[in-house]
């Protein structure tokens, strides 16, 4: 009648943090090499503005199947082909140069003139866009099959800084083992890290359901776990892992209700700034301060290093308010307001610059700690007001939309560093950049709440 309840659901969430943490790795190894690659292949700004597109925007187009491939395969094995097709991605970056080369002859049937490198390159990024695509669709799916919703936040908060986690682990061995090993060692050993958590996540995953069959978890638990739905069970829908599900929704029927927009302009406007920095904050390092290889080391620590506070802090705020009395929807949206005022400290990031490099590095520490928190209440959105047999689809529309605001944001950003060194101030290309990711998350605040201004839960899916 006691019977205390087990936390089998902490470890799937470890294993979350993990695959997030080699997942954000495996996307940042070239933002840190980029310095010694363009000067190496020599590339413009707009070169590189082109692969890191090339990345975007094939994670964008694959997000749109991703939700719906995790939601039809079955979280366990979604999760796993995602995760080695993007592994496989990030190993052949090391051989881009000779890809490209061989693509180079089709490419320039189609009409686009670029160096063999940059056609490598966009060839290497296109396969981990559409291997990456996976990870945050299956988290979420995972999330909401294995938390209830009080601690889906502070769920999707740990798991998510394993994004910071990783930001930070990148700049503290990626310049190492290119100096010690050559570039191209870099792209192989961070790759080959996917498949030795592909063995934790076949061993230790499986719904609660299956798992509470073998003794894994107890009955308190998985009554835990179910306590605030009266849905049907996840684990039932997909009993036979990988069946087709006969009440599969369409995505135009997902796309006729404002919860959906609300997520999606939510991401569209904020995602952007996190690709942006994400990519360009060692460009601009290297621009202003002539930071290149293992001088990056210390600062890029440093910013990704502060997110990780945001990302544990974000997912516990709303329920600081609940506690205080609050409902769930006004508590997470009290907090995301409050989120949404910390990256005004961005726009002092350029007019500080000159001082001393630290300054930009902990503003912008500020705002990438800030998004950290807003990603971890803005995903939970939708696993508080959808069915769960269709949050993985939700997920996957809404972060499609944030990727292709991450090309937008890229290219812009190109174009802009490009012109603005031409004319000898490039400063300028930083101070419109930056003035955009201060303001975007209080955009995206403002038309969440016009769309949604009331909690009002989906229930006729």
């Amino acid at each position: 009648m006691n019977q205390k309840a087990t936390n089998y659901r902490w470890i799937i969430c470890m294993l979350l943090f993990f695959a997030t943490t080699i997942n954000y790795v495996d996307r940042q190894v070239l933002s840190l090499l980029q310095p010694y690659l363009s000067e190496k292949f020599h590339w413009t700004y707009s070169d590189y503005a082109n692969i890191t597109s090339a990345f975007q925007l094939c994670y964008a187009v694959a997000l749109l199947f991703a939700g719906r491939f995790i939601d039809w395969l079955g979280t366990k094995k979604g999760y796993s082909w995602a995760l080695v097709l993007w592994s496989i991605g990030a190993i052949i970056h090391a051989f881009a140069n000779r890809i490209g080369g061989a693509l180079s002859p089709l490419f320039s049937a189609l009409g686009f003139a670029m160096p063999a490198s940059v056609i490598g390159f966009i060839f290497a990024r296109i396969v981990l866009g559409a291997g990456e695509s996976g990870n945050f669709p299956s988290a979420i799916k995972t999330t909401a099959e294995w938390f209830p919703k009080k601690e889906r936040s502070l769920s999707t908060g740990i798991f998510n800084s394993g994004a910071n986690i990783g930001a930070v682990i990148a700049p503290l061995s990626v310049p190492l083992i290119a100096e010690y090993f050559g570039w191209e060692y870099a792209f192989i050993l961070v790759g080959l890290t996917g498949f030795l958590w592909l063995v934790f996540w076949r061993f230790y995953y499986d719904s609660p359901e299956k798992l509470l069959k073998k003794g894994k978890i107890n009955k308190a638990e998985y009554d835990y776990i179910h306590s605030d739905t009266q849905e049907e069970s996840v684990e039932k829908s997909n009993a036979k892992d990988g069946e087709n599900d006969k009440n599969k929704v369409r995505w135009f029927r997902l796309l006729g209700y404002r919860q959906t927009w609300s997520f999606v302009a939510g991401k569209f406007l904020t995602d952007c700034v996190w690709w942006f920095f994400l990519f360009w904050l060692p460009v601009f390092l290297k621009s202003y301060y002539g930071m290149t290889g293992t001088q990056l080391m210390l600062p890029l620590a440093v910013v990704y290093t502060m997110t990780m506070v945001g990302s544990v802090g974000g997912g516990w705020l709303p329920t600081y308010f609940v506690n205080k009395g609050m409902n769930m929807y006004p508590a997470r949206m009290l907090a995301m307001i409050v989120i949404a005022l910390c990256p005004l400290v961005v726009l002092l990031a350029q007019p500080l610059s000159s001082i001393s490099y630290w300054w930009p590095i902990v503003l912008i520490g500020i705002g990438t700690s800030a998004h950290q928190a807003w990603s971890a209440n803005i995903f939970t959105t939708v696993s508080d007001m959808f069915p769960k047999k269709v949050v993985a689809s939700v997920i996957g529309i809404g972060s499609t939309a944030g990727s292709i605001s991450g090309v937008i944001i890229s290219k812009a950003g190109g174009w802009l560093f490009d012109h603005y060194s031409a004319l000898g101030h490039i400063e300028t290309g930083y101070t419109i950049m930056f003035a955009f990711c201060a303001v975007a998350y209080l955009l995206a605040w403002c038309v969440m709440k016009l769309l949604v201004p009331k909690f009002k839960p989906i229930t006729d899916l």
